[in-house]
């Protein structure tokens, strides 16, 4: 069972790293349903580890935007665009390494993902019905003061249930980038950030892991993987028709939910 648990958290990431609903507020969620046990450090570092190969996902989908070797980007302009990458790497870069081990303490469950799920919601409408005027079209426009208050954006999502996308997708909204070009960094910016992660991991709790649970990180990552493509796909041809409203009010059922489980 722990192998087809494992499959299934690996379907779950892939389903939801993109989307502005949280991958591990949902895989906190399920851990109780599709438990893994193993020696210490090993669930947090299989949620983090798995998000790893839809990143790379993501990367295969966007290679010709990120590529230098392709379309008629030179390289400089590719070089440009991952130095803005970079920028808004940085924050989150630092948070987590100086705040990893307390949030895992203290911000790892079931409420505190409720809560988040719901205010996330109830402020993505709040963008929505806002009708903000944007100015950036593409991502590659965006400037590096701009790209910095991303990465501020992006810190937030170091709280369970808020979701890395939609930190950064909202943020970008905010400070004047369309709906598309939001995504489309939000994208860009996961790579370095889930590598980063994911090597941090690695390197504080991965090296001690048993070969089995090595196994159920490699089943977990294929599924994540292979879910994601489809949903990169799925999610950049919504966006160019549709408003993130759906996703709103999904997170504030889902939120409101749990909690009425918790307290009744």
């Amino acid at each position: 069972m722990e192998y087809i648990n494992a499959l299934l958290l690996g379907i779950v990431e892939g389903l939801t790293e993109f989307l502005p609903i949280s991958s591990t507020g949902h895989l906190i969620l399920l851990e109780d349903v599709l438990s893994l046990t193993g020696s210490p450090g090993f669930r947090e570092t299989f949620m983090v580890v798995i998000q790893l190969p839809a990143i790379m996902a993501v990367a295969l989908y966007f290679l010709r935007r990120l590529w230098p070797i392709q379309e008629n980007k030179t390289f400089y302009d590719v070089c440009g665009l991952w130095f803005t990458i970079g920028v808004a790497f940085l924050p989150a870069a630092v948070l987590g390494v100086l705040f990893d081990d307390l949030i895992e303490k203290w911000f790892f469950g079931s409420i505190t993902v409720a809560i988040a799920l719901v205010i996330g919601g109830l402020v993505i409408l709040g963008i929505e019905r806002a009708r903000l005027t944007p100015k950036i079209s593409n991502a590659d426009d965006i400037s590096f003061k701009t790209a910095l208050g991303i990465g501020l954006f992006q810190c937030l999502a170091m709280i369970p249930g808020t979701s890395r996308s939609a930190a950064t997708i909202i943020g970008a909204m905010l400070l004047g980038a369309n709906r598309h070009a939001a995504a489309e960094f939000s994208f860009f910016l996961a790579i370095p950030t889930m590598f980063g992660a994911t090597t941090y991991k690695v390197l504080k709790t991965g090296l001690h892991l048993e070969s089995r649970e090595w196994l159920l990180i490699m089943i977990g990552g294929l599924a994540s993987f292979v879910t994601a493509y489809v949903v990169v796909v799925v999610f950049m041809n919504f966006i160019r028709r549709h408003s993130f409203t759906p996703f709103a009010f999904y997170r504030i059922a889902l939120g409101t939910l749990i909690l009425l489980l918790a307290f009744l």
